[in-house]
């Protein structure tokens, strides 16, 4: 109660007592040991709430971004039932985007049946918009190392194929922009399997054809993509690339990732190898360098192949996602944005969800508030913007029972309850 009384105090201080301020750092506000600046709640408590944006990232291995945004939503209309609540819940353009975007993004899902990473076909899901203009995708659905058991992955036999038939999926049905998501891959195939499924041919010193997998890379000997149409050409390709690895070295898309989807060093060698010869050719044929471009390297070289022969613009995958659901115009009169993330620390401010909506929303002169099973690093976040980071944990527990879904729940629920009772304290 006497901490309850003392922020009251502060809050309806006049601008000449601003100097009590400055005398007071700090108090501890819950049992999770959090220290918060008394000035920073006073941010917090000269709101106005009538309208709030709640865009948070999944909480990973726990709770999905749109159970998040629907546990906050609820604890909101427990508080303050007059406000509106724009729920968005997003994702950084990796593995999960689609079924993050659901109820964010302004269109329907849709189902294709598409080549997997290996043998056989899988049932892949992307978001097309209600007037069947725009496309939100992710090559996880089709490429993903999520398909692939941990005793079959090898890059040297996976492709990119399904994502290429999710693309003329989508055109077929009028589609002049494509989102498209590529983390979580399976691949480093260099983009030929997508390449082959949109019409491009990949021959060998014989004039054979290549079936475009990782194995092909070194035999790669022409290429050609007058089979590719020109309204797939036509299409706007914006691709998630938060990586800046070159297509090869020490940096590139076989040494880095290659192993972390199932490579041995001698796969890694000839992978590398491949990918080298690959990026002479398109350099003989097409006169561009591609082995050092930045961004060319992610997905195993997916990234090359959608700026190279599809002219697509590599963005930031939280830059994407947010222009995909249109979140500036969300932000329009909002009084105060909620987002989050399973942890936040200094390493959320480098192209997380949090740092993204903290960017969009500061631009518009919104306050943001950061909730979160594990905080760290509070000082900088507070100086990079974020009004206030609300670790969720109620006291004392093991990360076992902080990661169970019921009790992940609660503590988003009570969370946000505690945030807006605290910003109506004027009230």
């Amino acid at each position: 109660m006497q901490r309850m009384h003392l922020i009251r105090y502060f809050c309806n201080c006049d601008d000449k007592d601003s100097r009590i301020l400055d005398e007071c750092h700090s108090i501890f506000i819950n049992t999770s040991g959090c220290s918060i600046k008394v000035s920073d709640y006073i941010k917090l408590s000269d709101m106005e709430l009538r309208k709030i944006v709640v865009a948070p990232d999944s909480f990973k291995g726990c709770l999905s971004a749109r159970e998040i945004a629907a546990l906050c939503e609820t604890a909101i209309k427990d508080e303050l039932p007059t406000a509106e609540t724009v729920v968005c819940p997003l994702a950084d353009g990796g593995e999960g985007t689609v079924e993050a975007l659901e109820d964010s993004f302004d269109g329907i899902p849709r189902t294709v049946s598409v080549k997997g990473p290996l043998s056989g076909h899988v049932d892949a899901r992307y978001l097309i918009s209600k007037d069947h203009k725009v496309a939100v995708m992710e090559m996880a659905q089709c490429a993903g190392l999520c398909l692939i058991g941990r005793e079959d992955r090898n890059p040297m036999l996976t492709s990119t194929f399904g994502v290429g038939e999710m693309i003329l999926d989508a055109v077929s049905k009028g589609c002049e922009k494509i989102y498209m998501g590529i983390g979580g891959s399976a691949t480093n195939d260099g983009g030929m399997g997508m390449l082959t499924a949109l019409g491009a041919e990949f021959l060998d010193n014989a004039g054979n054809r290549l079936s475009g997998i990782g194995a092909d890379l070194g035999s790669v000997s022409r290429i050609d993509i007058s089979g590719i149409s020109e309204k797939i050409k036509n299409v706007e390709y914006v691709v998630a690339c938060d990586v800046d690895n070159p297509l090869v070295g020490e940096r590139g898309a076989s040494a880095v990732f290659a192993p972390q989807k199932g490579a041995d060093p001698d796969m890694v060698a000839s992978l590398e190898r491949g990918m080298v010869n690959y990026a002479s050719v398109i350099k003989k044929e097409f006169g561009k360098d591609v082995a050092a471009r930045p961004g060319a390297g992610a997905a195993g070289g997916l990234g090359c192949a959608f700026s190279v022969f599809l002219d697509a613009e590599l963005r930031s995958g939280i830059e994407m996602v947010l222009d995909a659901v249109d979140f500036d115009d969300r932000l329009d009169g909002a009084d105060l944005v909620i987002t989050g993330e399973g942890s936040i620390d200094r390493q959320s401010l480098m192209g997380k969800v949090p740092s993204g909506v903290l960017k969009r929303a500061s631009a518009r002169g919104v306050p943001v508030v950061a909730i979160a099973g594990i905080v760290k690093d509070y000082e900088e976040l507070n100086k990079s913007g974020f009004t206030c980071v609300f670790p969720i944990a109620g006291g004392p527990e093991t990360l076992e029972k902080a990661m169970e879904r019921t009790q992940a729940s609660e503590n988003v629920v009570r969370t946000v309850r505690q945030i807006i009772r605290l910003a109506r304290v004027r009230s």
